[in-house]
């Protein structure tokens, strides 16, 4: 490998270092919700479908330990909010699955791990956690062939050798480039974590969230990009940014998958955005003010244009005694 080729990675190579990396991104004492707000910040309604559709889960599974697993937990937001959701007597063993360090006073009911348990049953969820698996980028060059894009430590990008192998099948199956100047995120590695993470359950459901997209609907010029203090920022693979990528969630799909969007699967944990009756100011004028405050929530969660459409990907795991999901 030439001294070149060293500060040319591909954008594989160059996000995993930025983001997990000795002073990565990721591993900063202020976390994810110091750069950027996901669902769960958004609202505890969040949490709390969450916690429904765990409830759920159990319900059709019937017996036995049951395991809530968030993947990519940022600082344990998701997880602290679903056990605040659940009643104080609710059986569930908690695991927050994250590189950085366990942060101070997290609530000692959840396990911190680095990898996710092997062999549990239950809810395994995966909120805005794939779009952060880094990914190659590809090009079409003037003849239409896919080229690596590599990226020096400033952003600048130049194309590189063709795209081969599994890649390049991943391409030709999922996301073919024909037009000089297309660009695609390659979707492979993120197809192996979300099977590996869901593996990892013995029986239950698997579900991914995230900024998604499927066949017929690629952005022609790809996705990649970059979010500093809630705002977004040209892609620079140097640890200052997230680096993010939309997630082509149809490619990661398993056998007996679901895909939904949010807005939709919210609907159906009993999220929406529906105001209260007027007539409540009146009789109870506290409840109609917390009702209307609930209902301004729920409407930027399923929000069209927004956090609605989000994709979920619902993956049912063999082994459940029924089919699990929203």
């Amino acid at each position: 490998m030439t001294d070149e080729t060293c500060q040319w990675p591909g954008w594989r190579e160059a996000a995993r270092s930025a983001l997990y990396g000795p002073g990565g991104f990721y591993l900063r004492p202020e976390g994810p919700v110091g750069h950027f707000r996901t669902s769960v910040h958004a609202s505890p309604l969040f949490a709390a479908a969450v916690a429904a559709l765990l409830r759920r889960t159990a319900d059709e599974l019937g017996s036995g330990d049951l395991a809530f697993v968030d993947m990519g937990a940022g600082r344990g937001e998701l997880a602290a909010g679903v056990l605040a959701a659940l009643p104080a007597d609710f059986p569930v063993r908690a695991y927050a699955v994250e590189k950085a360090a366990r942060p101070e006073g997290l609530d000692d009911r959840i396990a911190w791990v680095a990898e996710p348990p092997a062999g549990v049953q239950g809810l395994l969820f995966a909120n805005e956690w794939l779009d952060n698996v880094p990914v190659d980028v590809a090009e079409a060059d003037e003849d239409g062939v896919p080229r690596l894009v590599l990226v020096g430590p400033d952003g600048c990008e130049r194309l590189g050798p063709p795209v081969t192998g599994a890649d390049a099948a991943w391409l030709d199956r999922w996301w073919p480039l024909k037009e000089p100047g297309s660009r695609a995120e390659i979707g492979r590695p993120r197809d192996e974590e979300w099977a590996r993470a869901a593996s990892t359950l013995r029986a239950g459901l698997a579900v991914a969230v995230d900024y998604a997209h499927t066949a017929g609907s690629r952005p022609p010029f790809g996705t990649l990009t970059g979010f500093r203090e809630g705002r977004e920022v040209r892609p620079v693979p140097d640890g200052s940014c997230d680096l993010t990528a939309h997630v082509a969630l149809d490619a990661c799909a398993l056998p007996g998958a679901e895909l939904t969007t949010q807005r939709e699967a919210l609907r159906t944990l009993g999220v929406s955005g529906t105001r209260p009756p007027l007539s409540l100011a009146s009789t109870d004028p506290a409840a109609y003010v917390r009702a209307l405050s609930q209902a301004g929530e729920a409407a930027e969660l399923t929000a069209h244009g927004g956090l609605g459409d989000f994709g979920w990907l619902l993956q049912r795991v063999p082994g459940a005694a029924g089919a699990a999901g929203a």
